[in-house]
């Protein structure tokens, strides 16, 4: 087992709607109709039938099983997962899953959806398929948007001319902590200041200017504010945008320009963008995201409730500085024009 988000826990019975501050609705909750896994062996779904949850294939049904085994299953699971730190054994609890045929513990990385679940809206009286991203608080905070190569954002150093000798120096220091800001303020100090130049990969850049053709340079203020300032929550990043307006919007009528496109961002990513993959619009984990809170309950941000979802998004964003050497990042590169280049990564996480 992980300390992380599992693709088979489910509320039985319903998911509560819940406020940006994780705070549930009263009254407020979705009725689960149906499980819907695929494993390996085919499909398989989970549905509460009187006081049992029946497992069964399309074809025919496998098993019934006393509701009140799952949910001290699932005690038992919690009571583990907040006993231990890292990568752990449960043989008991495996011996469970594979009794009701969840062998598969984690969805893939580039999949959105962790879970797709059947719901009621009680609203329109219809039943929908719909795709949820689990998010756990019982472990590390939760990643919205992975670091890698492809979020690397090129800028370059104006204002100032680096010799080699100033390059390699620059690039040798290596602090246990802040390399990224010790490297900058050793730029800055020879008069170099950063000048955004480009997204590097290209379907990254094409992901963001479908969206917004503004996000690029956007992204590139809060990596910059994020180092000039120590802030790191996007929710704040952005007031520093709305008062400095780096892009010259025009803010007379207080329209909050910096706020929407950043919303706009963390939603898209969040239910369907992925930065190394041609994104064609669509969301995969249409339905929203359920949170698992530390004491073991299940909130749910339902898409359509889309004004919270966003809140909770903006509320509880964060950027966090990736590896340098996984990522290639944060030293200074000498293009074959003489221009020098210095690169960051952009990364969120979830609070």
């Amino acid at each position: 087992m992980r300390r992380s988000k599992y693709n088979y826990i489910f509320s039985l019975g319903s998911l509560l709607s819940t406020k940006g501050n994780l705070n549930k609705i009263q009254n407020l909750f979705y009725p689960i109709i149906m499980i819907l896994r695929q494993e390996k062996e085919g499909k398989f779904n989970y549905k509460l039938q009187d006081k049992d949850v029946v497992i069964q294939t399309p074809e025919e049904e496998l098993l019934r099983i006393p509701a009140l085994v799952f949910l001290s299953e699932a005690e038992k699971l919690l009571r583990a997962i907040n006993e231990h730190n890292g990568s752990f054994a449960i043989p008991q609890i495996e011996s469970f899953l594979n009794h009701i045929y969840c062998h598969s513990l984690k969805a893939k990385s580039s999949d959105k959806t962790d879970i797709k679940i059947i719901l009621h809206d009680r609203r329109t009286k219809m039943n929908s398929e719909m795709g949820f991203s689990i998010k756990s608080q019982l472990g590390g905070d939760s990643t919205l948007l992975n670091a890698s190569k492809a979020t690397n954002f090129n800028f370059k150093i104006e204002g100032s001319i680096l010799s080699d000798e100033d390059i390699a120096n620059i690039n040798s220091i290596n602090p246990s902590r802040d390399k990224v800001i010790k490297r900058v303020d050793a730029i800055r100090k020879k008069g170099g200041i950063l000048v955004f130049d480009k997204v590097d990969n290209s379907t990254f850049r094409n992901n963001l200017v479908m969206l917004d053709g503004d996000l690029p340079a956007i992204i590139a203020h809060l990596l910059l504010e994020q180092l000039n300032t120590g802030v790191s929550t996007l929710k704040e990043l952005a007031e520093i945008l709305t008062e400095t307006n780096p892009l010259k919007y025009d803010v007379s009528q207080a329209s909050p320009f910096y706020g929407y496109k950043i919303k706009h961002l963390l939603t898209s990513t969040a239910l369907g963008m992925m930065p190394a993959t041609a994104w064609n619009g669509q969301f995969d984990a249409n339905g929203g995201y359920l949170v698992v809170k530390k004491d073991g309950e299940i909130l749910c941000y339902h898409f359509y409730d889309r004004n919270r979802f966003e809140d909770y998004l903006f509320s509880n964003a964060y950027l966090e500085r990736s590896s340098t050497s996984r990522h290639k990042y944060a030293s200074i590169i000498k293009e074959e024009d003489g221009t020098l280049s210095f690169k960051l990564n952009f990364q969120v996480r979830l609070k």
